[in-house]
Parts: structure tokens; sequence; C-alpha cells
């Protein structure tokens, strides 16, 4: 194995990966420009819709309280507390659950008979609120009616302590106050931690997959592979060479990426900076506004990533040696997506922890170690585990990938 030979190579599919516009936009351009962008949008997209079903007034349909005139004049009357509007809009009686289903009505309260004869009495009523649940437009108007009616309960116990003679306090002896000790920055990872080593795993994925079909298919194709065979560079050298190119497709996809989100992110919080309303400056601050967490601890993620990166890198090549053409190793591609998504999305899912078992499944232990690492929390034994294993993980599908290239029954499949 020769240094010079394996760089020769290196440089000439890196030359060829250059000039190749598809490997380029899977490479460069995506990571670069579309997928901040499709963050950008998307995020505009949900702050102007939370800003819009915040500012509607919705429809709620009174169910009952035909013997309770007080509650449904003081409903009917009352102005939000927050924006200036009227709580709700009042609509005739009717279907209400299909009214709701529909996405007609937003909330129908129910109030029971004998509402406000019962309170007089000093006794205890339900009130029920119907909307539909997962749908934002009606959840936050039952959310608006659930404080309407909470508001209203304890002006009624106050009114009901004052007439005992008694102080209000008398029902909040004491009041509970929570406060993060935690800094900034570790309130960020942990919030944060789960999505950036999926959307680095997805990206170090792809950026592999057109390198990794451009220098064996795309060979095929052009009828250079046999050219190259035929040179004097043993088969290893040629590997290695194409090998580099991969991960280095793999590697500057995650980079191009990580630094566009990074100026996007400033960029965002200038630009929604600019809506008028809290509610606006609220929603640009949960959906723009870029986290603060520790750098430490995006190093020691990209340094995790560089043996996972290694590995899809093997893997794509070995895959892509199979086919006879680009569209081929594209079908045998496209489906591991699936394969390298399923355990990064496990990792987003709360309560599961690292452990030695977990540290030992490839792209799941990654999830999981990156998640603590950018929360501040560093397992040396588990980072040391999870490095080594997919160390040998890559080291293993690279082998493979020698293995597969010295077959000629692979190389000139019929």
């Amino acid at each position: 194995m020769k240094l010079q030979a394996i760089l020769a190579v290196y440089v000439k599919e890196l030359r060829e990966a250059v000039r190749d516009r598809r490997t380029l936009i899977s490479v460069i351009v995506i990571p670069t420009v579309a997928i901040p962008l499709m963050f950008f949008f998307v995020g505009k997209a949900m702050s102007r819709a939370f800003s819009q079903a915040q500012e509607e007034l919705p429809t709620v349909m009174i169910v009952g309280g035909e013997d309770s005139p007080g509650i449904v004049a003081t409903l009917k009357s009352a102005r939000h507390p927050d924006r200036d509007r009227p709580l709700a809009r009042i609509v005739p009686l009717g279907d209400y659950t299909q009214q709701i289903t529909n996405k007609q009505l937003s909330v129908a309260v129910e109030i029971p008979a004998g509402f406000e004869a019962a309170l007089q009495a000093g006794g205890a009523q339900k009130v029920r609120l119907d909307y539909f649940e997962g749908e934002i437009k009606s959840g936050i108007a039952a959310a608006d009616l659930e404080k309407f009616f909470n508001e209203y309960r304890r002006k009624l116990v106050e009114k009901r302590l004052t007439d005992r003679g008694l102080s209000p306090t008398v029902m909040t002896p004491f009041t509970v106050e929570r406060k993060n000790v935690a800094p900034q920055q570790r309130v960020d990872g942990a919030k944060f931690g789960g999505f950036i080593p999926y959307l680095i795993i997805i990206l170090c994925f792809t950026g592999a997959m057109y390198p990794a079909m451009d220098t064996t298919a795309g060979e095929k194709e052009r009828g250079t592979m046999e050219t190259l065979l035929c040179s004097p560079v043993p088969r290893l050298n040629l590997v290695l060479g194409k090998f580099l190119l991969v991960l280095t497709g793999s590697l500057t996809a995650i980079v191009c990426s990580l630094t566009s989100m990074a100026v996007m992110g400033v960029v965002a919080g200038t630009v929604f900076g600019g809506g008028g309303g809290p509610v606006a400056a609220k929603a640009s601050t949960t959906f723009t506004m870029m986290p603060a967490i520790d750098p430490l601890g995006m190093f020691g993620v990209m340094a995790m990533v560089l043996p996972v990166a290694m590995l899809f890198a093997a893997v794509a090549l070995t895959i892509s040696l199979f086919a006879k053409s680009m569209k081929e190793a594209q079908s045998y591609l496209a489906p591991m997506m699936f394969v390298v998504v399923m355990p990064a999305i496990l990792g987003l899912m709360p309560g599961i922890e690292l452990t030695a078992r977990t540290a030992l499944i490839p792209i799941f232990n990654l999830s999981l170690v990156c998640k603590e690492m950018l929360s501040g929390v560093w397992h040396w034994n588990y980072i040391a585990l999870i490095f080594g294993s997919s160390a040998l993980y890559a080291g293993l599908a690279f082998a493979l990938c020698v293995r597969m290239f010295n077959r000629e029954s692979v190389m000139f499949r019929a």
C-alpha cells in the first residue's frame, strides 16, 4: 500500500467528482442551500400560522346554561386578557360534535343544568369543553376558555371566603416557583441535542451516496472502470482512493449544512424580528433563534461522526459496486435511507438512556451519545465504547468493500 498511489487515485476521483453536476448538487448545493432554506421557510410558515391562529376570533357554542344567565352573559361579554378582541364569537346551538370535527366550530362549552343555583348553594359543578385535539385553532380556543373559567372560579372562591370573613390567602398559603439553574448552553443542548445528530446522520449518508455511485456505477457507465483496473495500481490502493473521495463527500455535506444553518439562523433572527406583536416575537424566538450550544459539545459530535461517516462511505461504496448503472445504484441505495433514519429517530425518543448495550447499536448509539454531549454530559466510558465499536463496524464494512472490489463477478456483473 503506497500513499502516493492512493493520493493519485483520490485526486483523480476528486477532479471527476467536481466536474459531475449531480455530485456537486448532493454534496454542496442541497446541504448548503436547500435544507437550510427548507427549515427557514417551514419556520416562517409555522410562525405565521401560529400567530394567525392566536389572533383569529374563535367560534364557541354554548350548550345548556338556560337556567344560568349570569355565566352565559359573562362568557359572551368576556374580553381576551392578552389581545384586543372578544374572547370568542358565540354561535347558535347546533350539532357541535359534527361542526368541531369538520373544523366549523372551535369549542363547545357544556354548562350543566342548575349551574348557578348549585354554586350559590355552595356546591361544585363541572363545565366541559369539547374541542378538536391536535387542531391548533381549537386547542388555542380551548386553552383560552379554560383560563377564563379558572379565573371565574378563583373570583368565586374569593367571594365565598370574603362572605365568611376569611382572607383569600387561606386557599393559597404558599406559591411554588420553578427556577432553572442550569447554564443556557446545557438547556439548549438538552432541547436540541436529539435533533442535531438526526440531521447530521441523514446528511452524512446522503453526502456519501452520489460520490459512491459516481465512482463505481458511474465508472462502469463511462467505460473507464476497465482502464482503471488495468493500471499497475493495486486494488487496495484503488479502493482506498475511492473510499477517501466518498468520505470527503460525506464530511463536506455535514460541514456545509451546519455552516449554512448557522448563517441562516442569524439572518432568520433578523428577518423574523421585524414582525409585529408579542406573538410574532415569541414565535420568532421559538422557531428561528439559534440555540446556545456548547462548542465543545459540537466538536465532540464531529469527532464521533467520523467513524460513522467512514461506515457510511464503505457501505455506500460496497452496495454501488453491484450496480451496472447510476440508476440501478440509486435504486439500491435509496432504501438504505430508511435503514439509516430509523435508528436516528429512535434516538430522539424520550426515556431511552445510554447503556453498554445501546452503545453497541450502530447509528442509534451516535444519536444517544451526541444528545448527551450537547447537553454537557460526557460519559467517557460510553464515548470510548461507541467510538471503538463504530470504528470496528467501519473497518468490517471496508474489508467487505475491498473483498467485493477484488471479485470479477461483482465488478463486471452481467
